[in-house]
């Protein structure tokens, strides 16, 4: 006789565990613990078995005797039910593991170690906003080209032309790991070409006019933040690296005896030489005095242990009144190279080679880190001594633009 639904609920549990028969084979199992587990005996192929289905309440006798029936159904078309639904469970298994934020995220933790701290933010920040909500549960090998586009166009339509081309790129590295790795057959990314808005490209907006140079440097003279902040501008402007090295530099970085610092080039990685004027050796006895103690020069406000954020210098020029259209820390590379190409007259791939380019010789070849260290040690001085004389005018209201002869 079928079980009620009373009979079920009000199954008490004994000294040894028992049964209580439904119909058509399946059993709920009450445990001497107070467990009811809901149990399925059939034959298949002359053996007799026992499928699992779930434990009550969790599982209704409504529910059970459903799952019973389509269990019975498999047994006419000869699969066995504890196999298929093993079987299931793999699958399930399986596509967690080969889901695409899965594989992302593995990527990410093998690839990405030696990128720099922001990079790193960059990266996963926009997978994790633009690209797990909407892929990051499916297996990787169940994404179309179709469904890619559709999760960069809900990015794209914000009007985030940009970053659903870095969403692109990424999403294609995971990919193309996932490829190697042996667990997706290809790259969808290819199949996109052309499909997403083209980004109108700009450059770092920079103040490269001597005039307006001149009145910048006053206004990092009297900026009214933090000290160390301030020497952060100060030194953005002679040493020129990008925001990342600047912000990354570190204590040891600096050889007072050869008057230089000595880092790997955060984009090329090659060991890389920044020559030091006086007045950022000037700077830099200043900052020792605050900061020296501790492993960066440019500390986070939050904790010693970590630089400066990414929007440290980026803020104070805001705070000063320079908005991104008009300057950005990236800019005090720009200005750099233009003026001493276009005003202080010095050679190409000597200035090349100061922003840590990937210059080359005639032969094809990368020039070492010492290569016309000698000039490059001149020049950094020089140009400290123009950003002084630029200053200087702007105090005194008059800016006059020299030319200087050609080296």
């Amino acid at each position: 006789m079928p079980l009620s639904p009373r009979e079920v609920q009000t199954a008490k549990p004994r000294e040894k565990d028992y049964k209580l028969s439904d119909e058509r084979g399946m059993y709920l199992l009450v445990k001497k613990n107070g467990a009811k587990l809901w149990r399925l005996k059939y034959r298949i192929h002359g053996k007799e078995k026992t499928l699992s289905i779930g434990q009550y309440p969790d599982i209704t006798l409504k529910r059970a005797r459903e799952i019973r029936d389509e269990a019975r159904s498999q047994l006419t078309e000869g699969i066995d039910p504890s196999a298929h639904k093993q079987a299931t469970r793999e699958e399930r298994r399986l596509s967690a593991v080969n889901s695409f934020e899965a594989i992302a995220r593995e990527w990410y933790s093998i690839h990405m170690a030696n990128k720099s701290e922001s990079h790193q933010q960059r990266t996963m920040r926009c997978m994790e906003m633009y690209l797990f909500p909407f892929i990051g549960h499916m297996p990787i090998t169940a994404i179309t080209p179709p469904m890619l586009l559709n999760t960069l166009r809900k990015t794209e339509s914000t009007g985030k032309i940009e970053t659903a081309q870095r969403a692109k790129q990424a999403a294609g590295q995971v990919f193309r790991f996932a490829v190697a790795t042996g667990r997706a057959d290809r790259d969808p990314t290819p199949d996109l070409k052309g499909a997403l808005k083209s980004p109108v490209k700009t450059h770092y907006a920079s103040i490269i006019e001597p005039r307006e140079v001149g009145r910048l440097l006053v206004d990092i003279d009297h900026f009214t933040g933090t000290h160390v902040v301030r020497c952060a501008l100060k030194l953005s402007a002679l040493f020129f690296c990008r925001p990342g090295e600047l912000r990354h530099l570190k204590w040891s970085n600096i050889n007072y005896e050869e008057r230089r610092i000595e880092i790997i080039a955060e984009k090329t990685k090659q060991e890389h030489i920044i020559p030091l004027a006086n007045q950022a050796i000037t700077i830099l006895e200043e900052l020792q005095r605050i900061t020296g103690d501790g492993e960066y020069l440019f500390p986070s406000a939050r904790g010693r242990s970590r630089p400066m954020s990414d929007n440290g210098v980026r803020t104070a020029l805001r705070d000063m009144g320079y908005s991104n259209d008009k300057m950005t820390p990236h800019g005090f590379r720009a200005m750099a190279r233009t003026l001493l190409d276009e005003v202080l007259n010095y050679r190409i791939e000597w200035i090349e080679q100061q922003l840590a380019h990937a210059v080359k010789d005639p032969n094809g070849r990368a020039y070492n880190r010492t290569k016309h260290l000698q000039q490059r040690t001149e020049m950094m001085q020089r140009w400290a001594d123009y950003l002084d004389q630029l200053k200087a005018q702007a105090l005194a209201g008059n800016v006059v633009t020299i030319k200087f002869r050609s080296l």
